[in-house]
C-alpha cells in the first residue's frame, strides 16, 4: 500500500500574510441540510412499503404474496445492472458506490418505488411475467428517455407510470387492480378511514418534502372542469364524472404518482401547468373512451415536457 505524503504547506500550517497581519483562523463550512429529495424518496419508499405489507396482510390484495419479492428482486438487478454498464461507458465510478450501506440504499430507492407501485397497481391473472415486464420498462427508460433539465440530463418519463401504460397498451388482457382489493376485507368504517390516511400522508409528505402542492391543486382543480366541460358540452353525466375522485385508487394516484419528484416541475406555476394539462389530457381522452385514463395521460404530458425541455434547449444556443 503507498502512502501520500502531505504538502509543505500542510505541514508548516498557513503561511503569514506578506502585510505582518495575522491571518483569520479559517471557518468550517455550514452543514448542508439532508436532501429534501432524498427525504422524498425515502418517505415515498416506506409508504409504499407499509401499504403493502398492509394491503396484503388486512386490505385484500390479491396479487400473490411472493409477487412484490419477485418485483423487487428484479427492479433491484435492472438498476445496478444498469448503472455499472453506464459507469463503464462513462468512465466514471458507480453511483452506489463511495458511501456504504447509505449509498446502496439511497440508490435503489427509485427502484423500490417503481417495482411496488408496478406491482401494487397492475393485475394479471396468475402470470408475473407481465409485471416484471413493467418493471423492467419503468427503470430501463430513465437511460434513454433523458433531456437538459437545470443544467443536467434527467430522465423525463415517470417511471412506475410509463411501465404501468406499457403493460396496458401492448398486453390487452392485462388490467389495473380492481378499486375494491384496497378496501376488500376491512370494515366500512375502516374502509372510510383508509383514503382519509392516505390523503393526510401524501399531503404532509408533498407539502413539507417535494413541495408539489401547485401540482396537486391544479391536478384536482384541472379534473373538476374537465368534468363540468364534458358536462355541458357532452351531457356526461356530472356526478358520474365526479366519482373518480372518491376512489382509493384516485387518492394514492394523486399523492404517489403524479407527484413524482423526479419528472415534475420545481417551479409552482409550471407545477400547476403540468397537474391542470393531466387533467385536460384526461378529459380529452375520456371523450375519445380511452380506457386507463389516469396513467396514459401523465404519460403524455411527460412526454410533451420532455420535448418541450429539448426545444428549450436548442433555442437558447
Amino acid at each position: 500500500m503507498t502512502t501520500v505524503q502531505p504538502a509543505r504547506a500542510e505541514l508548516l500550517g498557513p503561511a503569514e500574510p506578506p502585510d505582518g497581519t495575522v491571518a483569520a483562523a479559517p471557518t468550517a463550512p455550514p452543514k448542508a441540510g439532508p436532501d429534501p429529495r432524498y427525504l422524498a424518496l425515502r418517505n415515498f419508499a416506506i409508504s409504499m412499503s407499509i401499504f403493502n405489507i398492509l394491503g396484503y396482510a388486512v386490505l385484500g390484495f390479491e396479487q400473490p404474496w411472493s409477487w412484490p419479492f419477485f418485483a423487487l428482486a428484479i427492479g433491484y438487478s435492472a438498476e445496478i445492472l444498469i448503472e455499472m454498464i453506464t459507469a463503464k461507458v462513462h468512465n466514471r465510478a458507480p453511483a452506489y458506490a463511495g458511501n456504504g450501506f447509505r449509498g446502496w440504499f439511497t440508490f435503489l430507492l427509485p427502484a423500490h418505488i417503481t417495482a411496488l407501485a408496478a406491482n401494487m397497481l397492475l393485475y394479471a391473472n396468475d402470470l408475473f411475467w407481465p409485471i416484471g415486464f413493467a418493471v423492467l420498462v419503468g427503470i430501463g427508460q430513465k437511460t434513454l428517455f433523458r433531456a437538459p433539465v437545470g443544467g443536467k440530463v434527467r430522465h423525463f418519463m415517470n417511471p412506475s407510470n410509463l411501465g404501468i401504460s406499457a403493460a396496458l397498451l401492448l398486453f390487452p388482457w392485462v388490467n389495473v387492480a380492481p378499486p375494491y382489493h384496497f378496501t376488500e376485507n376491512v370494515p366500512a368504517m375502516i374502509s372510510i378511514l383508509i383514503p382519509v390516511v392516505i390523503i393526510t400522508s401524501g399531503t404532509v409528505l408533498n407539502a413539507m418534502l417535494t413541495k408539489k402542492v401547485a401540482l396537486i391543486v391544479g391536478w384536482l382543480g384541472g379534473f373538476i372542469i374537465q368534468a363540468l366541460l364534458r358536462w355541458w358540452i357532452w351531457d356526461v353525466a356530472i356526478w358520474g364524472a365526479l366519482i373518480p375522485m372518491t376512489g382509493v385508487a384516485f387518492v394514492l394516484f394523486t399523492n404517489y404518482m403524479i407527484t413524482d419528484p423526479g419528472t415534475t416541475p420545481s417551479r409552482a406555476k409550471n407545477q400547476f401547468m403540468f397537474g391542470s394539462g393531466v387533467a385536460m389530457v384526461y378529459g380529452l381522452l375520456m371523450v375519445f373512451n380511452v380506457v386507463y385514463t389516469l396513467f396514459f395521460a401523465v404519460t403524455i404530458v411527460c412526454l410533451i415536457r420532455g420535448v418541450s425541455l429539448w426545444v428549450i434547449w436548442w433555442r437558447e444556443r
